[in-house]
């Protein structure tokens, strides 16, 4: 097992989560590019993605999943708010607060973001020989691990 980066590690091991890091970055790159809407930053999509997976939240909820700071969230909800891609809702329980829903266009555009980004990392895979495929498929649910971890 790959002891903690900063022992002593088996040059190996540290070579290899250099290239996988540098390989994910420059992959994460690539896909971002592939957006449906260029008028969204890649913050104000995660924040749709995050809404879509974890269903309504408020804004410093919201904040916290996304490390950034609760007034920016603010600013960033209202941008999603005015372009028709969030609704705010009285919180069921405390009615001072407010919750974030994403609207069925944020939904519709969320899958065409998808269905673009999955045919773009599937024109990549073709370039792959089935031994490659198949050991992206293996690697496939660590790297959804490593990704919540």
């Amino acid at each position: 097992m790959l002891k903690n980066m900063s022992d002593q590690t088996d040059g190996d091991d540290e070579a290899a989560v250099d290239a996988l890091r540098s390989a994910v970055m420059r992959l994460s790159r690539r896909l971002k590019h592939q957006r449906v809407d260029e008028s969204l930053s890649p913050t104000e999509m995660s924040v749709l993605g995050t809404l879509a997976r974890c269903g309504t939240a408020t804004p410093g909820e919201l904040a916290r999943k996304e490390h950034v700071q609760p007034p920016s969230m603010t600013r960033i909800v209202a941008l999603l708010e005015s372009k028709g891609l969030v609704s705010l809702e009285p919180h069921p329980e405390d009615r001072r607060q407010k919750v974030v829903k994403q609207t069925e266009r944020a939904e519709a555009m969320l899958e065409e973001s998808r269905r673009k980004r999955n045919a773009f990392l599937a024109s990549l895979v073709q370039g792959l020989d089935e031994d490659e495929w198949a050991k992206l498929r293996e690697a496939a649910p660590v790297l959804e691990k490593l990704a919540h971890l």
